[in-house]
């Protein structure tokens, strides 16, 4: 193999686990939070059916919506 076609490589198996990573810490942080009524419900399926696009969607708008705990 030459030098080109290892660090194309390398570059998509980083994509790759920083995506099922994002994807496994974004399932979790929804399991373990509490939302209003049906949010966590929405929030799995979407995390679950547009996994990427999803996970990202969660982190920037979803965090915000979890209830307060006192």
């Amino acid at each position: 193999m030459d030098l080109i076609t290892k660090n194309s490589l390398l570059f998509w198996q980083f994509i790759l686990l920083f995506s099922i990573g994002l994807f496994i810490f974004s399932l979790i942080d929804v399991l373990k939070s509490s939302f209003q009524k049906n949010d966590k419900l929405i929030w799995i399926l979407v995390i679950l059916f547009v996994p990427i696009l999803g996970s990202i969607l969660y982190l920037s708008i979803g965090r915000k919506q979890k209830m307060k705990l006192n």
